[in-house]
């Protein structure tokens, strides 16, 4: 019976598995059928559409292209007219060209007539030009050849004694104006360059407020003094002149630097020989720097441009220079501005003038010596500096030399002549004094172990300053007597000179 109940449960099973298939397949098929028929339906809605928008698109294609068509039309057109023009134009000149022919074959045909007519006439000139001949060389018994010949030979003579006597006038006449344009030329660079002369001494004042301020300038037992001159190399006058004190040095530099020392010092209050040594070496740095400010400065001023620096600091030291009594820098300013007038009265680059009569004389301030003399030296150091050649050999040059290569040399070479030649403007004893200060310190120097040389009292008294390491007190007496002894033999100087030779030991600590 159970099996039986089995058997009935699965075939009711497998007859509803089987009905339920058949209504799901009916159910799925129907809407099978329904979704392919709203998908055609769709399709052929889209389809009509998209055959609209191809209808509109290609009937806007083709009223552009209407369009198009029609313009290239008018451009056709117009182009065809234009040619219809041109080639109207073209029958029009060529009509006219036709009948210009004509003319000229019509005018080449009367001007053959008349060549013609001209060969026959001088045919019959010729003829009566050799009958003439012919009765003329009867006449005179010569024939035209020779007559020719003694015709040619007189007014050779006379065009040769003409011809000299108008050679000589102009030369004379050349001559005396050569003489008055130079001459002008140099009155007017002179009249145009007015500058005052300017002569140094070897003498500087320091004005002070009180004279209460020279006791502490000289210091307990001159100490501060002492200090002072060993540090700047120069001679410190103080008299009973009120209110001033007198420093004495043949280099200006040395009595520049002294002369601001005073002046920070007074000011600061605090006087002594540390003190002293530092504030010299920092008015050294500031001299320096006014060396390079005053070298900017007159470029500047003269209108030069493109220098190099160590050529701008050469200038700057030129104000602390001068040359038989005349201040180097004045000279060189007067001289750049005398090249730049004379140069343009001759035609030339007042620029260029300028820049090469204001480098002549920097040979004068080197910072090593040299055995060269200052124009060539000078020379060199433009040329090392870059300078263009026509510069250097105008620098070269000024003192002949070296051979003159351009028109600059000259020009700098007078310009120079005028600057120094003035009434006044130099004194041939103070470049003698100096020199003969410089070679006592250049004796000096030329001794081993010795770091300072100054010579001080115009001259008389010759400080010498020697490394205590380098030697000892009995090698010091030593050295004082060679020095003398070198001096008496190799110059020439008025009365006598003191030779002190100082050796100083310093011993220097510091609290931390």
């Amino acid at each position: 019976m159970d099996i039986v109940w089995l058997i009935a449960v699965i075939v009711a099973l497998v007859l509803g598995v089987l009905f339920g298939y058949g209504i799901f397949r009916y159910v799925i098929k129907g809407e099978y059928n329904r979704k392919l028929a709203e998908a055609e339906k769709e399709a052929e809605v889209m389809k009509e559409k998209k055959l609209l928008e191809v209808k509109e698109k290609f009937l806007n294609k083709k009223s552009e292209l209407e369009k198009e068509v029609q313009t290239r039309n008018q451009h056709i057109q117009q182009s065809e007219n234009k040619l219809k023009q041109r080639e109207l134009s073209i029958n029009q000149r060529q009509e006219e060209l036709g009948r210009r022919k004509n003319e000229l074959d019509n005018q080449q045909t009367r001007i053959d007539n008349e060549k013609k007519l001209l060969q026959i006439k001088n045919e019959e000139l010729e003829k009566m030009q050799l009958q003439e001949r012919a009765k003329l060389e009867e006449l005179s018994g010569l024939s035209a050849d020779e007559a020719k010949q003694r015709l040619v030979e007189a007014m050779k003579d006379e065009a040769k004694t003409d011809a000299q006597s108008y050679i000589n006038e102009i030369m004379d006449e050349a001559k005396l104006n050569a003489n008055a344009q130079a001459r002008k030329i140099v009155i007017q660079t002179i009249q145009r360059v007015a500058t005052e002369t300017a002569i140094e001494n070897s003498v500087s004042v320091f004005h002070i407020d009180n004279d209460e301020v020279k006791g502490r300038i000289i210091g307990r037992e001159g100490r501060n003094i002492r200090a002072l001159e060993a540090a700047t190399g120069v001679e410190i006058v103080v008299d009973d002149t009120p209110e001033a004190i007198v420093i004495s040095a043949f280099d200006p530099i040395r009595r520049e630097v002294c002369r601001l020392a005073l002046h920070q010092l007074v000011a600061d209050g605090r006087i002594h020989p540390a003190r002293i040594e530092e504030v010299v070496q920092k008015v050294k740095k500031q001299l320096e720097n006014e060396v390079i400010e005053t070298g900017k400065r007159t470029c500047i001023d003269l209108g030069i441009h493109g220098l190099h620096p160590e050529l701008t600091r050469i200038i700057g030291k030129m104000k602390y220079r001068s040359s038989y009594g005349q201040n180097l820098l004045q000279h060189a300013r007067e001289t750049a501005n005398l090249c730049a007038v004379m140069a343009s009265e001759l035609g030339l680059n007042p620029k260029k003038a300028k820049r090469a009569g204001l480098l002549h004389d920097i040979g004068k301030v080197p910072d090593e010596e040299s055995e060269l003399p200052h124009a060539l030296y000078g020379a060199k150091i433009a040329e090392k500096y870059r300078e263009k050649p026509d510069i250097c050999n105008a620098i070269a040059a000024h003192h002949d030399e070296c051979e003159m290569n351009t028109l600059l040399a000259p020009i700098v070479q007078v310009c120079d002549a005028i600057s120094g030649a003035r009434p006044g403007a130099r004194r041939e004893i103070v470049e003698a004094y100096i020199k003969r200060l410089n070679d006592l310190e250049a004796i000096a120097m030329s001794y081993p172990g010795v770091t300072k040389t100054y010579a001080i009292q115009a001259g008389r008294e010759l400080r010498v300053i020697v490394g205590a390491d380098k030697m000892d007190d009995t090698q010091t007496e030593a050295l004082s007597g060679e020095i003398a002894n070198k001096i008496q033999n190799e110059m020439t100087y008025p009365g006598q000179v003191k030779i002190t030779v100082i050796r100083e030991t310093r011993s220097v600590a510091y609290a931390k």
